[in-house]
């Protein structure tokens, strides 16, 4: 069974006018078998802290298998460069990355964006941008930054449908039916359908 590990939060920072002055992606691990996936690799320059997250989990960043990005934008892909043995996968809507572990067409915030679901006893979904913040789910509100106003609203419901926990794109993962947020640190595995564990010290 998957078990999905948070690396590092996104998070998100706006002026009084609610323009973005720092945007930061989620990056997560994804264990499955033997195949280590990371959801996004995050902002140039935050190595050090990415690396110290798995390191704590007992894991190199030489021992990646893949990387998936939830779309092309700098924010979520500027760490692919330390998963120096990881093939970086060009995934599509359908597609198996192992068991339990597949991928949602979810397009609007930008039209190459993906979700990453795990299912087990829970469904945990990776949703990037597609679900930026809790703030999108409890206002009801596309992402700010969107190419298709009404493709965003409908990814955006769709991972709502179906996931139990969002790690999303610039917040804390949060709880879909509870619309709040779970305690970090944590370590979401879909076979015990629990979330909310510690990860290792």
């Amino acid at each position: 069974m998957a078990s999905v590990f948070l690396l590092k939060p996104g998070s998100i920072e706006r002026d009084l006018c609610g323009r973005i002055l720092d945007a930061r992606s989620s990056v997560t691990l994804i264990v499955s078998g033997r195949q280590k996936i990371i959801v996004d690799s995050g902002l140039h320059g935050e190595e050090e802290e990415i690396c110290g997250a798995l390191a704590k989990l007992y894991v190199k960043p030489e021992e990646i298998d893949c990387i998936i990005n939830t779309h092309s934008h700098s924010d979520h892909c500027g760490n692919n460069h330390i998963f120096s043995r990881a093939k970086t996968l060009a995934a599509k809507e359908g597609d198996i990355i192992e068991p339990g572990v597949w991928v949602l067409a979810t397009p609007g915030h930008s039209m190459d964006s993906i979700s990453v679901a795990v299912m087990s006893k829970v469904v945990i979904v990776i949703a990037g941008d597609a679900l930026p913040t809790l703030g999108n789910l409890l206002k009801n509100v596309p992402p700010a930054v969107h190419v298709d106003r009404d493709l965003a609203m409908a990814s955006m419901q769709r991972i709502i449908t179906l996931a139990d926990f969002v790690i999303p794109g610039h917040d804390f993962p949060f709880s879909v039916c509870k619309k709040a947020y779970i305690s970090l640190p944590i370590r979401m595995d879909p076979s015990e359908g629990s979330a909310g564990t510690k990860l290792p010290e």
